[in-house]
């Protein structure tokens, strides 16, 4: 880390070595850089089913959500900034950053000799290119919140972009880590992202939205010590058993989110390993809290005094995760506070604050759909019965996983969700709790929150930097609109044939979402 940036930048440098030390629990993430298993072997095609796949999904990175376009998108597509296997910031397209004293300012230099698959040199212009398609006016990207802080870029050479912020941000180099950060290239100033070109390890050669992606393994890939298949087909398998009957079958031979229910099973099938990682990965039951009843707290604290998070975590998760204590800074990542009081299933008290709404009873209805994670409608059913006694009439609205993230999330009123590891605190509170993100499922917009955020950002001492994201955390805890009860381990499954790294990354599933890049068929 100390090449990364000058000596003068050493409070700072502090600060994001502190951050990063536990970030989402990452683990190592072995080759290279980390544990290692047997060398690496090159050749072979590998299929892989994964969760999600829309018809409405594009190829634009800011609208990436689930793990079939996230799978694909890390495939084909490079970040300028990765984690390296002792959970340190390392640069990917970067060749080093730089930060200035106080943090405002940063310089990235990009490697030279990186060209896009389409034979383009990668250059600064394709950072900048990349940065405006998510801050520019009218867009909807997830990433936008990220870049909120950038007042300027400023085109130093080919190579190099220099990044002014409104204020300081230890963490600025990590938001470049985040997988809708994946550079695209520019033509004539802006990002095409249409055209499915990238400089990743691999050339996107089929994508048929919500369907499959095909791609090849890039000739010119400058990296030489990844992308180890030949060729890659995914597919969007959003039902378990249907992935699980594919990986038993041999149809497929790699499979994300294992069915719970039956993973006991799946350990003792010969030929088949299960794998799982831990981070930051964590459910959510989303209320907007613009729209009534849910703009009362009250109404709001009973519904997460209503949950009984234990059996969540015993009978949906079978015990592959910890409890959620509603809001979602993981107990692996740096500044989790654990010293605040963790939430218990308590009927009378949730009775107590159902009363103080002004509520003898109340019916609510609950979206979610079967794809959205294993065991999402399980968890909505139980939850159903723990309300009961509080007198609220929980209905389960299921609704088809084809267009969920389009027509459903941040569109009806209590909607289920998933949210993946972010590499720092800030990357996940500023992506769904600052009040203007564009990914804020629970439209809870607290000026006050948002003061603390843009603190702590600029806090170089670590003891007020942790009071700060404390603070944060007990008032979403307290105040917020989304009860979030577990946190889950990543558990995938996959064919003894495939090698992996030792360690794995718990950022996303299937090594961080890196897998095809990282994994490769043994000899």
């Amino acid at each position: 880390m100390a090449r990364h940036m000058k000596h003068h930048a050493d409070p700072t440098r502090r600060a994001l070595l502190g951050s990063m030390a536990a970030a989402g629990g990452l683990a190592a993430l072995g080759w290279p850089g980390g544990a290692r298993a047997a060398a690496p072997s090159r050749g072979g095609h590998v299929r892989y089913g994964v969760r999600g796949g829309s018809t409405t999904d594009s190829l634009d990175p800011g609208t990436y959500s689930h793990a079939f376009v996230r799978t694909m998108g890390y495939a084909f597509c490079n970040t300028l900034v990765e984690i390296d296997g002792n959970n340190r910031l390392q640069p990917e397209l970067l060749e080093f950053w730089e930060g200035s004293k106080g943090a405002a300012s940063w310089v990235f230099r990009l490697r030279p000799g990186i060209t896009f698959h389409d034979g383009k040199a990668l250059t600064a212009d394709d950072v900048i290119a990349t940065v405006q398609h998510h801050v520019r006016p009218g867009s909807t990207s997830g990433a936008r919140a990220l870049m909120t802080a950038i007042k300027g870029m400023e085109r130093l050479d080919d190579l190099t972009v220099r990044f002014t912020l409104e204020a300081g941000n230890a963490d600025f180099p990590a938001i470049f880590s985040d997988y809708r950060m994946m550079v695209m290239p520019a033509r004539d100033g802006v990002a095409d992202f249409a055209s499915g070109i990238g400089t990743g390890g691999y050339v996107l050669k089929n994508f048929e939205p919500g369907v499959r992606a095909s791609l090849e393994r890039n000739p010119n890939y400058w990296r030489a010590d990844r992308a180890f298949f030949d060729s890659v087909d995914i597919l969007a398998m959003s039902d378990a058993t249907s992935r699980q009957n594919a990986l038993l079958t041999g149809a497929i031979d790699v499979m994300d989110q294992a069915d719970l229910k039956t993973v006991h099973m799946l350990k003792r099938k010969s030929g088949i390993e299960v794998a799982s990682t831990t981070g930051g990965l964590h459910y959510t039951y989303a209320m907007n809290a613009e729209l009534a009843p849910y703009d009362n707290m009250d109404l709001r604290l009973a519904l997460k005094y209503g949950v009984d998070r234990e059996a969540l975590l015993q009978k949906v998760l079978r015990g592959y995760g910890s409890l959620g204590n509603d809001h979602p800074v993981a107990p692996t990542m740096a500044y989790y506070a654990a010293d605040i009081e963790q939430r218990a299933y308590d009927p009378d008290r949730a009775r107590h604050h159902l009363k103080k709404a002004g509520l003898d009873n109340v019916s609510l209805s609950l979206s979610v759909t079967d794809g959205l994670y294993q065991g999402a409608v399980d968890g909505v059913t139980l939850y159903r019965e723990q309300l009961a006694p509080v007198g609220i009439d929980l209905e389960i609205a299921r609704v088809p996983t084809d267009g969920f993230w389009t027509d459903t999330w941040m569109k009806k009123p209590f909607v289920a969700g998933i949210w993946g590891t972010r590499a720092t605190a800030d990357m996940i509170l500023s992506a769904a709790y600052e009040s203007t993100a564009a990914w804020n499922e629970s439209f809870w917009r607290e000026p006050r929150f948002d003061a603390l955020l843009k603190a702590a950002r600029t806090e170089l001492d670590e003891s007020r930097r942790a009071e700060l994201y404390r603070d944060m955390q007990v008032m979403i805890r307290d105040e917020g609109a989304a009860v979030i009860p577990l946190f889950a381990d990543n558990v995938f499954a996959l064919s003894d044939r495939i090698g992996h790294p030792e360690a794995m990354s718990g950022a996303w599933e299937l090594d961080g979402g890196r897998s095809i890049e990282r994994w490769w068929i043994k000899a």
